[in-house]
């Protein structure tokens, strides 16, 4: 398969191998490419690779040494003992002639894992050594909190050493047709509903086959990796599984508020704050607020899994597990079918709201956009201008939106408290199959009335 995507990160890398030195930060949950954004990067270009571990040093000393002799072409180096980074990096930079050269490490947190030191012994090496020559370093992590700590935090040694950092975030689905080609754009949202763009669980899927399909035989096989990614992916991370994953599991169960979490797990909410805020800053959660508040001030906080894998799992893996254990099916699966288009309804909003970025059809700029309620409505889509305010409803199902539809969010949107007297409305909607004649034609009479087939 080809190179899908990137081309915003590969234009940053490309900037930076044009310094005379650069040093870029590369970093991003599991499985989001950043091995392979780096290979495509290094390709045709003269770049030493070095995938840290979590062996001992002198063990990753000695591969450094081997995998820099192998470069080199150099056998003697193979033969002889060096114990420490410095001698080592005295030998790369010896080996270096004028010509640009990249130097990369992947996994850069192990290192630090295994030497608490080694984050300052490298600033060390690259402000005496390297910073000079003609090289680009890349340093890659998957520890999110680690990277930040060694790395990117004002108070880690190499701080102010970077020229570009790149966070990697999922595949954005506009991308989703260069996978599955021979899909339709109703199967593509499917698919995205559960992969959520990280490129592994896509390339995991077996594309001629449905999401149901895969579910059965790719996520519920215990022998597939898919089948306990989350729990490799947080273990790392944080040190009491059990309380982060069941306030994820009471989250994925439409505990979305923080009383309710609270009340559920039976945790005072102030014992939860701490969780809450690292499994934000691991990009696992998102804070939700309606659109129209201050996000320092709101009450109406909701918390949502960002992750389109990671929220399927804590609701159709995690709760079953008793019965996938013993290879009982039926009835997790039962479950799905009978729930899947309202899991994919979900999705679907949050990318008809991404669409009116992609390919705007909103007749202002938009300033902000998000979903708005309180205590008695909701509105899937509102987008706020200067003095303009766009409302929209999305509508995953097989009969065509009519009319009704349209009144019923007018009236909705009568509760919005935003400009109101100054403001100028508009309205989206949004559906899988269509729309009624006597909608097109209110539409085509009234250019406040957008309507997308998305």
């Amino acid at each position: 398969m080809s190179f899908v995507n990137r081309q915003k990160e590969m234009k940053t890398l490309n900037k930076e191998f044009e310094k005379k030195s650069s040093f870029t930060v590369i970093y991003g949950r599991r499985r989001v490419g950043k091995t392979t954004l780096i290979k495509e990067f290094i390709k045709d270009k003269k770049a030493f690779y070095f995938f840290a571990d979590k062996q001992n040093e002198t063990i990753q000393i000695n591969r450094f040494k081997n995998q820099l002799g192998e470069y080199f072409n150099d056998d003697f180096v193979k033969k002889i003992e060096i114990k420490d980074w410095d001698t080592l990096f005295d030998y790369f930079i010896n080996k270096l002639g004028n010509e640009k050269f990249i130097l990369v490490i992947d996994e850069f947190q192990y290192l630090c894992m295994v030497n608490k030191s080694f984050s300052s012994i490298f600033q060390r090496i690259f402000d005496e050594k390297l910073k000079e020559k003609n090289i680009m370093v890349i340093l890659c992590g998957s520890l999110i909190s680690m990277m930040y700590s060694e790395v990117l935090a004002y108070d880690s040694p190499l701080f102010g050493r970077r020229t570009a950092q790149i966070k990697l975030k999922p595949i954005d689905f506009k991308y989703y047709p260069e996978f599955f080609k021979e899909k339709s754009h109703h199967s593509l949202i499917e698919m995205y509903s559960i992969t959520g763009g990280i490129p592994k669980y896509i390339l995991s899927f077996d594309r001629d086959r449905t999401p149901l399909w895969n579910i059965e035989h790719n996520i519920f096989d215990r022998d597939n990796y898919l089948y306990s990614e989350p729990k490799f992916l947080l273990q790392e991370e944080i040190n009491d599984l059990s309380r982060y994953f069941s306030i994820l599991q009471s989250i994925a169960a439409g505990n979305t508020k923080i009383s309710s979490i609270s009340s559920q797990l039976e945790i005072p909410s102030s014992g939860l704050t701490p969780y809450i805020s690292k499994l934000i800053e691991l990009d696992i959660l998102e804070k939700e607020i309606p659109v129209t508040e201050d996000i320092k001030n709101s009450k109406k906080a909701l918390y949502k899994i960002k992750d389109n894998y990671l929220n399927f799992w804590f609701n159709y893996v995690y709760p079953y597990q008793s019965y996938l254990e013993i290879e009982n099916l039926t009835y997790p699966l039962e479950k799905i079918k009978s729930s899947f288009d309202l899991w994919v309804s979900k999705v679907y909003e949050d990318l008809s709201r991404e669409n009116l970025m992609w390919e705007s059809k909103v007749p202002f700029p938009i300033k902000n956009l998000g979903r708005w309620w309180d205590k008695n409505e909701e509105i899937d889509v509102v987008a706020l201008g200067e003095n303009e305010i766009l409302f929209g409803e999305c509508k995953w199902s097989n009969k065509h939106v009519g009319l009704s539809v349209l009144y019923k969010l007018k009236e909705k949107a009568k509760a919005v408290k935003w400009k109101n007297g100054s403001r100028k409305e508009y309205y989206v909607l949004f559906s899988k199959s269509g729309f009624s004649d006597e909608l097109i034609e209110a539409s085509q009479k009234d250019s406040t009335i957008i309507l997308s087939d998305f």
